[in-house]
C-alpha cells in the first residue's frame, strides 16, 4: 500500500466518454474505480479536483453539450478547472491550487491514459509532486489498425502502454482501493 495521498484529479470523467456511443470500452469498471476513489477522498477530506476538457466544435466533450458534462457532478468544496490542453497543470489554476493547499502528493485518475491523464501525470511528476496511478482507474479508447502498417492495438494495451512510459516515478497500483488519502 503506497504512502497516503493529499489530492485527488479526476481527469476528463464527463459525460460522452462514459456513456453512449463514444464511451470508453469498460466504462462502467472505470467509473466504479473511480466512485471508489472519491468516496475515499472525500471521507478523508482531501483536495478533490475536477479537470474538464473543453473540446472543439463538433468533438462529444465541445463546451455545453450532454457530453461535456460532468459524470460525477463536484460536491461543495471541490474545484473544477476546465482546460483545452491535454496537460491539465498547462495554461490552468492547477498548480496554485495544489501549492495554496500544501499538496505534495496526488492520485490521478480519468482518461485518457496516452493523453490527457499521461501529460498530467507527467507534468506532476517534473514539479516534485508524488503520483500514485490506479490501473483500474484509468482508461481510453483503442487505436484502429493501419492496413499494411500494423494491427489495432487494444484499449487496455493502450492504457498500459501509456503507465510504462511514465517511467518507474509514478507509483502504480492495480486497484483504486489501494490509494488512501491522508486525512485534512
Amino acid at each position: 500500500m503506497p504512502e497516503p495521498v493529499d489530492a485527488l484529479l479526476i481527469i476528463d470523467v464527463q459525460a460522452g466518454h462514459v456513456g453512449g456511443a463514444h464511451a470508453v470500452p469498460n466504462a462502467d469498471q472505470l467509473a466504479q474505480a473511480v466512485a471508489g476513489l472519491l468516496t475515499a477522498a472525500r471521507g478523508s477530506g482531501a483536495l478533490i479536483v475536477h479537470i474538464q476538457n473543453d473540446g472543439d466544435a463538433g468533438q462529444v466533450d465541445a463546451p455545453g453539450t450532454a457530453g461535456w458534462e460532468l459524470h460525477f457532478p463536484p460536491a461543495d468544496g471541490e474545484t473544477v478547472i476546465r482546460k483545452t490542453h491535454d496537460d491539465a497543470f498547462r495554461e490552468t489554476s492547477l498548480t496554485a491550487l495544489l501549492t495554496d493547499h500544501g499538496v505534495g502528493a496526488v492520485a490521478i485518475c480519468g482518461l485518457m491514459s496516452e493523453m490527457c491523464v499521461s501529460a498530467t501525470a507527467r507534468t506532476a511528476l517534473d514539479r516534485g509532486y508524488r503520483v500514485v496511478l490506479p490501473q483500474n482507474a484509468h482508461a481510453t479508447t483503442g487505436i484502429p489498425a493501419r492496413p499494411g502498417l500494423s494491427e489495432a492495438i487494444p484499449a487496455d494495451t493502450v492504457s498500459r502502454v501509456a503507465e510504462w512510459a511514465l517511467g518507474d516515478e509514478v507509483e502504480l497500483v492495480q486497484q483504486a482501493g489501494e490509494v488512501d488519502f491522508k486525512r485534512r
